[in-house]
């Protein structure tokens, strides 16, 4: 391999020259322009022998960063052929490499598949993100194997959650006294005849929700109708009539009036609106009078009463108490080899479920109720290693084999559900077909197809595009008054919607880019200007302007891509460098001056300040690629709204990028980033694949990225050729063993447990 795989020859004609014509007055062992220097790279051999500085290289000419602007740069033709060349060195020894699919650790489950795990297992809503700290993160994403350790605290936290989630599975213990609860203080007033309160109830328990009513209405008036929501679902709608007092005719005292429903609540924070929905008398009351309780009739407050016992079991309950534990063993066996079975992704031993009857015999014999003794039980399986951790059987040291079958069902219920496998998916893998071709695809499509796809959608979905990021922003309120919770929560509805229409739909993945589509409701289409969306329920809206097409010009992306008193050009050009291109530039030096805030609209606009920032030639390498992006974005504010004004200054989006290639404005940036198409289906091959496994992309992988690359673009780049070919991918479906075997024999009893 030292004179090139594919002749000395060749590169002497197509690449040599090229370096030392347009290259090696800058970059030569005296200057080192860039800490580079193409002396090692005038020789064939080098291709092979210095991959990695070779990559860095044609990176570099296939962006247009080098030769630097203003300096003579090689014809089309030669710039191609030394591309050519060179990849297709590449290719030809990735051709030759054996495979390499990598191996992912012991894999604890973050604290989202652990919720999801427990809703799907158990039936149980756990409030994970209250009582959990956040993950760590790795390569962007916070399931990543190596980075996921267990500490004292959180193992602690572990044994307290298993407690209580098992008690509201299987309902043993009593409830406490039922109390009301009225805090005024949370009402939010939404409208004259619409209030909502958000609060948390401690109990998986029935309640009574009661909308306190005031005011009375004339005589004339026609009854209203009330609506009594919980979490957005109407729990109760009752129509209300007019009740007129003798005192409330002479315009005395104000009347009080309630109307409840009782209903089964999880535990947890709740939302509970009371609305009038038909309430025809407000149009014909000034907007002063429409709270005067001599006037009007309006709701004024919501009461919670509870807890009280349900008149019958739970959804949780049905769905772990097949049988009623009190009629003896046999029901108990029952339970507990059903729920180990699917908390371990795969058929528990017999060792296993004699260990969980154990617990559940000693706590009986210590006078324990039998649900209550039960809940020992669960609560110890859900601190087994078989459960917390995704356990991975290796091969022989030094071998490389196919994942078994039920593994492969973790690994693919895990990648789009965040959760463990279902029936199906557990059944397809214990009898062996689950890694057949035709089944594997149908299986991919039905989960894409589910509703627990929307955890691909919020948690790939929302790590790659950093709308995760959303509830850290805090826009400052006198600036951006606009600004409120309901609008956020907005904002990230519509990329996630996005996400998943790209995804369900099996959309090409330049709809990233520029998708003449959105979803909007009210709030969020009144935020950008565009008419005729009423109400708080979403829906598609197909766009007539490019102004809001794709994700990188909606409100999330461009709101975690400001700061909190304005926007950013350097924010978001590297938020699109890293998002869309995959070529994060390296962290500014220590000392780069800052701008003058004072300045910015009043007495320079911001690409002055930015253009005079470039001047400096050691940032100027730099922000020659992020400054085009970002200024192309300068029509839209902090929290994303459109304006053509920054301060006194007139905004000018238009950029050039290094390459010499020009656009007018946001719109023609995109043009330019769907041009380098397969430079955007490497970067999200390349992330999507790093979520799926769970660890970093590595220099052996090139080869499956590239072959990812290749299969979407013979698939028009669609979102779900990814997916499957990252499921049909050697790093999926296999693992390799590294280790010696000393350290594979200890290694096989820490994760296989008694999983001999």
């Amino acid at each position: 391999m030292t004179a090139g795989l594919l002749g000395a020859a060749s590169f002497d004609t197509d690449v040599q020259p090229v370096l030392k014509q347009y290259c090696s007055g800058c970059h030569n062992d005296k200057l080192v322009s860039g800490g580079l220097s193409v002396a090692p790279f005038l020789s064939a051999g080098s291709v092979a022998g210095n991959r990695e500085g070779w990559e860095l290289i044609l990176a570099k000419l296939r962006a247009g960063e080098m030769p630097p602007k203003g300096l003579p740069r090689p014809a089309a033709g030669q710039m191609d052929a030394l591309l050519n060349f060179v990849q297709g060195e590449f290719d030809a020894a990735d051709r030759q490499t054996k495979p390499d699919p990598g191996r992912v650790t012991a894999h604890r489950m973050n604290r989202t598949e652990y919720a999801n795990a427990i809703r799907d297992l158990l039936g149980v809503d756990y409030r994970v993100r209250e009582e959990f700290p956040a993950d760590d993160s790795g390569y962007g994403f916070d399931n990543i194997g190596d980075v996921l350790t267990v500490s004292p605290t959180l193992m602690q936290k572990y044994l307290s959650a298993a407690e209580q989630i098992a008690a509201r599975a299987v309902g043993g213990d009593a409830l406490p006294k039922p109390g009301v609860i009225l805090r005024r203080d949370r009402i939010r007033k939404l409208d004259a005849g619409d209030i909502q309160l958000k609060d948390i109830v401690d109990y998986d328990a029935d309640y009574v929700v009661r909308a306190n009513l005031l005011g009375h209405r004339g005589k004339e008036d026609k009854p209203v109708t009330l609506v009594i929501s919980v979490d957005g679902k109407p729990a109760e709608t009752v129509s209300v009539p007019v009740q007129i007092s003798a005192v409330n005719q002479q315009g005395g005292a104000t009347q009080r009036s309630s109307e409840e429903v009782r209903l089964f609540l999880t535990t947890g924070e709740h939302t509970f609106r009371a609305q009038f929905v038909n309430d025809e008398a407000l149009k014909n009351i000034p907007a002063n009078f429409r709270t005067n309780p001599g006037r009007n009739i309006f709701p004024d407050s919501i009461e919670i009463a509870g807890p009280f016992p349900s008149a019958e079991p739970h959804p949780a309950q049905k769905k772990v108490l097949t049988c009623d534990p009190a009629s003896g063993m046999p029901c108990v066996t029952g339970i507990l080899t059903n729920l180990s079975h699917h908390a371990y992704r795969r058929p528990a031993t017999k060792a296993e479920v004699a260990e969980l009857l154990r617990i559940y015999s000693k706590a009986a014999a210590s006078g324990y109720t039998p649900a209550q003794s039960l809940q020992f039980a669960i609560a110890a399986m859900l601190v087994s290693p078989q459960f917390l951790f995704r356990i991975e059987r290796d091969p022989k040291p030094g071998g490389v084999a196919p994942i078994g079958d039920t593994e492969l069902a973790s690994r693919l219920s895990f990648f789009l559900w965040s959760s463990i496998p279902d029936d199906e998916l557990l059944r397809l893998g214990e009898t062996g077909k689950l890694h057949q071709p035709e089944i594997l695809d149908a299986q991919v499509k039905r989960l894409i197809a589910d509703p627990k796809a929307t955890a691909f959608a919020d948690n790939f979905g929302g790590q790659w595009l950093q709308t995760r990021s959303l509830d850290a922003m805090k826009p400052d309120p006198k600036l951006f008054p606009e600004w409120t919770p309901e609008l956020k929560d907005a904002m990230r509805t519509e990329t996630r919607m996005f996400f998943e229409a790209v995804m369900r739909e099996d959309r090409p993945i330049g709809d990233f880019i520029d998708g003449k589509y959105t979803f909007l409701n009210e709030l969020l289409a009144r935020h950008y200007g565009i008419p005729d969306v009423t109400g708080p329920e979403f829906r598609r809206v197909e766009l007539t302007t490019n102004q809001r097409s794709g994700v990188f010009t909606q409100a999330s992306v461009l709101t975690v891509s400001s700061y909190p008193t304005r926007t950013s050009v350097v924010l978001r050009g590297r938020y699109l460098l890293e998002t869309v291109l995959n070529a994060a530039p390296p962290p500014p030096p220590a000392d780069v001056p800052i701008l003058n805030e004072a300045e910015l609209g009043v007495a320079r606009s911001l690409r002055t300040q930015m253009e005079q920032h470039r001047t400096d030639p050691s940032c100027a390498a730099c922000h020659a690629r992020m400054d085009p992006l970002g200024f192309s974005l300068e029509n839209y504010d902090a929290t994303g709204k459109w304006r053509t004004q920054d301060g006194k200054f007139p905004i000018d989006p238009s950029g050039q990028f290094p390459n010499g290639k020009g656009f007018a404005d946001s719109a023609g940036m995109k043009e330019l980033l769907k041009d380098n198409m397969p430079q955007f289906a490497g970067c999200l091959a390349e992330k999507m694949l790093t979520y799926a496994l769970g660890r970093g992309v590595e220099s052996y992988d090139r080869r499956t990225v590239q072959d990812l690359v290749r299969q979407m673009a013979a698939h028009d780049y669609r979102m779900q050729s990814l997916i499957l070919g990252i499921v049909h991918s050697a790093p999926f479906r296999q693992r390799h063993n590294n280790l010696n075997q000393a350290t594979a024999t200890a290694a096989v009893k820490i994760e296989g447990g008694t999983h001999q």
